[in-house]
């Protein structure tokens, strides 16, 4: 229902379902607040989105209070700005000023809300809560110094991810946001997914950075680096220099990593050909000859594999046992590539540039991510560190002409290029298990059925005859109910509901891991997502199965898809893990 209200004198009708906050946005005027964020349910935490309304004595949050019919609002006036600036000061007077060392640097909210209005000191001692930083998982780091309560971390975790890995404790001063438990992270139910850091304002949740220990392998000229770049990421990088999401720099990306010194550029989209390759012949293995259990459930997003690990491991064997597509690149580097090269394996220093915090954690995750006898990829960074990377190093990334990957594991295809989007993984995999149970091309490879940003989308293809059904799910909120299915059918006997299923931890998937640039909005999924059907589209080769080099690695080296050789460096294990570990 449409209702008529005033901002600021000038008259609109709104849907009465919109808030304050919202009815402001679509009339183009910016109300500032720090706890609420477009994904999240409202707070409240914050009070610096007050405004007032006529015939109301008291100033209203225009984040939790919906729109009335005849309502007359003011969001700014000279009073207005006198409580947000005291309300500022406030947050200001518990925090530490370490604005120069802080990772949020120049991309805060706090700090960017204290320029706006024009904060120069605050009139208040400064008292600082206690609290350690904690960087157990190595995948994000949180500062509790630095938390300004806002509770975004806590209701992405609880609402969205329903981890439930960070909480409330305490009341009144005292109040804090700590892990579940007031225990170390790692020892929490945390998935290091990443989502915390993602809508964190200010710098108390952040990933854990290692782009200095990049640097410093650069300058040791007995090491041989080199890097592959995730799908996700060419189409948000752009967004750390002013582009708009969904811009494509695969080829200037290459091009700023030969300029650093790293030796060959290779491309994760290859390793998303060869997962298809061996996750797709592994399909073919249980659907067709009966050889394993289904459905199967992808297993190349980490922060999902753990938390299947701990919440439910009785599915374990649903799970496919192909490796993430950036750990295959990583263990075929230090062997295939190594001997090609006739280069020492211990030289080479792989580093994966991934949209993922998770990634951080995966790859030393079990024994099998050194295959190749070393760790199989040395350090994993995310898209915001690539930012800061090549801001430090002087190189103007958009001056940059367009470069190649190197051969052996550079190039790929449309279908490996999609993954970073959800429903990607599911589409490429239906292009080429097509192929693989038929004999024959998919005639339309654009499955309009997985793609969008709906929580579980579920469709039916037919190969030949048979129905193949598929789920694809994305947000551990949304993966929860399909896990339920599962272990409801499994608990009543009842025939399972699906064949293959696609899971990715974050909403929209890669495209918006934990580790991409700050402020995803749907809009800003649709957009760079959008980059990544539009960069498939224009691809020669749209199926995993078409990669060249795909096949030129089975032909020299691999043999076949799930042959010993391949089991035994794209594949991996997986274990039951306590949700608690203390």
């Amino acid at each position: 229902m449409k209702v008529n209200i005033k901002i600021n004198n000038k008259d609109y009708s709104v849907s009465s379902s919109l808030t304050i906050l919202e009815a402001a946005k679509l009339a183009h005027i910016k109300i500032p607040t720090l706890c609420k964020h477009e994904d999240l349910p409202p707070t409240a935490n914050c009070g610096i989105c007050v405004v007032k309304v006529k015939n109301n004595r008291k100033l209203i949050r225009a984040c939790c209070t919906l729109v009335e019919k005849g309502m007359d609002i003011t969001t700014h006036d000279g009073e207005l700005y006198e409580v947000r600036k005291n309300v500022l000061e406030l947050i200001l007077s518990t925090h530490p000023f370490l604005c120069l060392t802080c990772l949020r640097n120049g991309n805060c909210e706090l700090q960017k809300l204290a320029e706006e209005f024009g904060i120069r000191e605050v009139p208040y001692n400064n008292i600082v809560k206690g609290g350690k930083t904690d960087t157990s998982t190595k995948a994000v780091v949180f500062d509790a110094q630095k938390c300004i309560g806002c509770g975004r971390c806590v209701e992405v975790c609880q609402e969205i991810q329903q981890v439930h890995a960070l909480e409330f404790l305490d009341r009144g001063f005292n109040a804090r946001i700590a892990p579940a438990g007031d225990i170390q992270l790692a020892d929490s139910p945390c998935i290091k997914c990443g989502q915390c850091s993602a809508h964190c304002p200010v710098g108390a949740i952040v990933e854990f950075s290692q782009a200095t220990q990049v640097w410093l392998t650069l300058r040791d000229e007995t090491l041989h680096p080199v890097v592959q770049i995730a799908p996700a990421v060419r189409v948000a990088l752009g967004e750390g220099f002013g582009l708009e999401p969904g811009a494509l720099l695969t080829g200037q990306i290459y091009a700023f990593f030969r300029r650093i010194g790293f030796k060959a550029i290779f491309d994760t989209n290859f390793g998303a050909d060869l997962t298809i390759m061996e996750e797709g012949s592994e399909l073919i293995e249980r659907l067709v000859h009966g050889k394993g259990t289904l459905p199967l459930i992808t297993s190349c997003c980490p922060a999902w594999v753990d938390f299947l690990e701990k919440y439910y491991p009785d599915l374990i064997e649903h799970f496919s046992t192909a490796k993430s597509p950036h750990e295959m690149v990583g263990a075929l580097s230090k062997t295939y590539y190594a001997e090609k090269m006739g280069i020492d394996p211990g030289k080479i220093f792989m580093l994966s540039v991934m949209p993922c915090t998770a990634k951080k954690f995966e790859i030393a995750r079990t024994a099998d991510m050194h295959s190749s006898g070393y760790q199989d990829v040395d350090v994993s960074i995310t898209t915001r560190e690539l930012v800061r990377m090549i801001k430090t190093s002087g190189v103007n990334l958009l001056d940059l002409e367009d470069e190649k990957a190197d051969s052996v594991l550079g190039s790929y295809t449309g279908a490996g290029t999609i993954f970073g989007a959800t429903g990607g993984v599911m589409e490429a995999a239906i292009r080429t298990a097509y192929f693989l149970v038929t004999g024959k091309e998919l005639e339309n490879l654009d499955v309009e059925d997985v793609r969008g940003l709906k929580g579980v989308k579920r469709a039916t293809v037919d190969m030949n005859g048979k129905k193949i059904r598929v789920a694809v799910a994305h947000g551990i909120g949304n993966v929860r109910e399909v896990c339920e299915e599962l272990r409801e059918c499994k608990a009543s006997g009842k025939p399972m509901p699906y064949d293959f299923i696609e899971v990715m931890a974050c909403e929209g998937g890669c495209i918006a891991g934990g580790g991409q640039p700050y402020q995803v909005t749907n809009k800003i999924r649709t957009m760079r997502s959008k980059g990544l059907y539009n960069d498939d589209g224009k691809c020669e080769l749209r199926c995993s199965h078409h990669n060249k080099e795909v096949q030129q690695l089975y032909k020299e080296f691999l043999d076949k898809p799930l042959s010993d050789k391949s089991h035994h460096l794209l594949h991996t294990k997986y274990i039951p893990r306590p949700i608690y570990y203390k």
